[in-house]
């Protein structure tokens, strides 16, 4: 990707910078990752059995760990190292847990951990053709990005996302550490989401995605919880609560999970002239809710979450 200043009309082309080691990577991302991947800090360089983890954060959405790995060159194999290190995530879960609970002061079991949820991000300059062929796979607990660095400050970060239709599970069984970590992570899919549920939930959903998808940014996510987050750039910004016979449309006015939503000033005041979605509150959260069982006030209903995704 080229990047171009525009100044008098005229484009001058900005300089691609190259990064000194591994370690610069490492600094900007720590210093600003909740910013770049909604991820709390938790540990750098943890030592864990014979290995060396980069990063760790912690997902306070799912409440799940993601390890962050840099790489500088491209002589290493994502798909044998992330594997090794979810494997060793969940062989010692206790000492990830404690680490948590040390650096945060707080007090989760591992119960509260969902572990199914976990992840690699491995962040490089580049990925060589056989890099990304290699996680090219649906259901697969990586994420790869590449990161550049430009002569204006200008920082861009960009997803490679996988092509393939083919899962990962149809795989896991032919390497033995593979198979063991697909037997507690997965990433969940939409199908997973609506087993069991009305035909017709599934058109309203089917629906409501063509209408959002060609929103900038946007990003379904479904979870093991049985909801499907709206992302954008990393940030959860609407659920979608699915039921048999009907959807529930949710997001944040404000909230605080240490119990002093009252005392947060950001807020975000929904313009809903005809009263669809609904307050409800809480300690930690203030949250409008809609419940759609038909595709009657779509046009309406699309609008109130557009307010809330640009916000």
């Amino acid at each position: 990707m080229e990047l171009y200043k525009l100044k008098n009309k005229k484009l001058k082309e900005v300089e691609k910078l190259s990064f000194k080691n591994e370690r610069e990577i490492q600094n900007l991302v720590e210093d600003n990752l909740e910013e770049l991947f909604d991820l709390e800090f938790i540990s750098s360089e943890f030592r864990i059995s014979d290995f060396r983890l980069d990063t760790i954060g912690f997902n306070k959405e799912y409440n799940s760990f993601t390890i962050v790995e840099y790489k500088k060159g491209t002589s290493y194999s994502v798909i044998d190292q992330g594997y090794s290190y979810l494997s060793v995530m969940l062989d010692n879960k206790s000492d990830f847990l404690l680490e948590y609970n040390q650096r945060t002061k707080s007090h989760l079991k591992k119960e509260d951990i969902d572990w199914s949820q976990s992840r690699i991000i491995f962040i490089s300059p580049s990925f060589n053709t056989y890099q990304k062929n290699s996680v090219n796979f649906q259901g697969i607990p990586f994420e790869l990005w590449e990161i550049k660095k430009y002569s204006d400050g200008t920082i861009s970060l960009s997803e490679q996302l996988p092509t393939s239709k083919q899962n990962i599970e149809k795989l896991g069984g032919k390497i033995s550490t593979m198979k063991s970590v697909l037997s507690e992570v997965k990433v969940y899919e939409e199908d997973d989401i609506f087993k069991g549920k009305n035909t017709e939930v599934r058109e309203l959903y089917n629906e409501l995605k063509e209408r959002l998808i060609d929103w900038e940014d946007v990003v379904f996510y479904p979870t093991r919880s049985g909801y499907i987050s709206i992302k954008k750039n990393k940030k959860v910004k609407i659920y979608i609560n699915v039921f048999k016979d009907k959807l529930r449309l949710d997001f944040y006015s404000r909230s605080d999970f240490s119990g002093k939503v009252k005392s947060v000033k950001k807020r975000f005041i929904l313009d809903d002239p005809k009263k669809l979605f609904k307050m409800f509150k809480s300690d930690y959260k203030e949250v409008y809710e809609c419940v759609i069982r038909d595709n009657k006030n779509l046009d309406y209903i699309i609008l109130m979450l557009k307010q809330k995704f640009d916000s």
